[in-house]
């Protein structure tokens, strides 16, 4: 992709070079982004000016709106076929697929008659000595050395700190890095999903592609038993997408349920999927469960069709290997809350985590780590600006832990939570290095005082400070934490901070943020 773009973009191709070809974009985005579908419009853009012919306007999908992008691709892609089909007929001896007929599916599976004598999952588990680090194909299991809570009992929220032990792994990570850890669904739910479809969970399988060169899963052992494929691969406990009616309307026996179920599938129905499904969380098991023909009909060929695969979820690291040698540690805010429907919504992973207990015996957890957004400056003179309210601080403690191993002064790290003594994370070892003059720590309680106050109020209220860091400094700023609204609230300080201490126009603030951001002296890493 990235040569693609690369000579798409050379100056030296002609205005013609494209005159021979028609062409339709679709974008992919999230109006939350600044710059929302800027590739989509940009290679827009470039095709046209190198003569292609656009089929229709550039099509923008959003991930914001209520029903997805699909608000923004079904009437497009409804206009795209047509215009297609006019300028290139289908030859009359080819047919097309009649709505209603599903796809081959891209696997079979062929049950064997017995269980084999070697546990296939335990050697795919451990595995050959890995050729390199760890990775998303050849996990590092890690045991867990504590599973602790650092919330107080009466929090509304349950937050772990969790630490594994990575001795013999060939990890390694700096601050701002992310380790990638691959949940499993809860016992219950496996048993659930393979009652309703009525799969035998102790039946052995081998997985073979219908198509030559598509490769079979690697986080599947083959052969693989139908309990640790709906265990450790099928994303059961997720919401699930418009294909997956669309799909089992098409595998379903039932007249009634395959009515429904294209009535959810169909564009104007779409208001009605997002109240049945996307509102409440409802998920893959639960819908089963409310289509009991229809899913006792799959075929179970159609299993990794129809059911998408469990994704690994990314949690900040929130140590460094310089003060834990050998060991990593994470800041987890376990996802646990109610909608319309009866049983409370879990996020997979967190509930995972928090429910492994290594006092009770040992624990391992597949991971991995990759490099992060968030780099720190390596000069030992640089100061650095961190605002990490809520688990958004995790990053900031490896990075803080890192800096003051390696002697870098200038810490200066804004922290909000709601209550000190129920949500402050690792508060008595931030007052000991502030007791050291290796940190400068700023506080803001939201709830401990009639008007909320929040770490945008503290960056305003230190304004002088901030603008003495930044502009005479060089300091550089670092914001984490969740996406909602503390992104814009934190940029919104900031502009005013610019106005009020070094006295910019409102225009000139906004172009001194974006100069920071370019020279990378202002990053963040937020999450929804």
């Amino acid at each position: 992709m990235k040569n693609f773009w690369r000579f798409i973009f050379r100056k030296n191709l002609p205005p013609t070079s494209l005159c021979q070809m028609d062409f339709a974009v679709l974008g992919l985005g999230d109006s939350s982004y600044a710059k929302f579908n800027f590739v989509a419009k940009k290679l827009h853009r470039r095709l046209l000016q190198l003569g292609g012919s656009a089929l229709l306007p550039a099509c923008l999908g959003d991930d914001q709106h209520e029903l997805g992008p699909d608000a923004a691709i079904d009437p497009w892609l409804h206009d795209l076929w047509e215009k297609v089909l006019g300028l290139y007929p289908v030859p009359p001896d080819l047919g097309v697929i009649p709505p209603g007929v599903p796809l081959p599916s891209k696997f079979t599976l062929r049950f064997l008659p017995e269980a084999p004598k070697m546990c296939s999952e335990e050697q795919h588990v451990a595995g050959a000595d890995p050729p390199g680090p760890p990775s998303e194909q050849q996990p590092f299991l890690a045991p867990m050395v504590t599973n602790q809570r650092v919330t107080s009992p009466s929090h509304f929220q349950d937050v772990r700190l969790i630490e594994f032990d990575i001795t013999g792994s060939g990890l390694s990570f700096a601050a701002g890095d992310v380790v990638l850890i691959r949940p499993q669904n809860q016992a219950s739910h496996v048993q659930q999903f393979c009652r309703v479809l009525g799969l035998d969970p102790d039946q052995y399988f081998t997985l073979l592609p219908r198509e030559p060169g598509v490769p079979c899963p690697t986080q599947l052992p083959q052969p693989c038993s139908v309990r640790h494929l709906v265990s450790h691969y099928l994303d059961v406990a997720s919401v699930p997408r418009r294909s997956f009616f669309e799909l089992l309307a098409c595998l379903s026996p039932h007249e009634l349920e395959r009515e429904k179920l294209l009535q959810f599938s169909a564009p104007q129905g779409q208001e009605e999927l997002y109240s049945y499904c996307n509102r409440p969380r409802r998920t893959v098991l639960e819908v089963l469960c409310d289509f009991p023909h229809t899913a006792g009909a799959v075929p179970a060929d159609y299993l990794l069709d129809l059911i998408p695969p469990i994704r690994p979820r990314a949690f900040s690291i929130a140590s460094s290997l310089l003060a834990h040698p050998s060991r990593l540690q994470i800041l987890v805010a376990v996802v646990h809350y109610q909608t319309r429907l009866k049983e409370p919504r879990r996020g997979l992973c967190s509930s995972w985590l928090a429910s492994l207990d290594p006092g009770r015996g040992p624990v391992q957890v597949p991971l991995w780590v990759r490099p992060g957004s968030l780099t720190f400056p390596e000069t030992p003179d640089t100061p650095v600006i961190m605002v990490g309210p809520g688990t958004g601080v995790a990053p900031f403690r490896a990075a803080v832990q890192e800096r003051v191993a390696r002697g870098q002064t200038g810490n200066f790290l804004f922290f909000g939570c709601r209550w000190r003594d129920q949500d402050f994370y690792w508060e008595s070892e931030w007052l000991e290095l502030e007791r050291k003059g290796c940190l400068t720590l700023f506080t803001a309680f939201s709830r401990e005082q009639e008007r909320k106050v929040y770490v945008q109020h503290r960056l305003r209220e230190l304004g002088p400070l901030v603008w003495e860091l930044l502009d005479r400094r060089g300091a550089y700023f670092y914001l984490a934490g969740n996406a909602k609204g503390m992104p814009a609230d934190v940029s919104e300080a900031l502009t005013s901070v610019f106005q009020e201490e070094g006295g910019l126009s409102g225009p000139d603030a906004a172009n001194y943020l974006a100069r920071l951001q370019r020279m990378m002296r202002f990053q963040s890493e937020t999450w929804a």
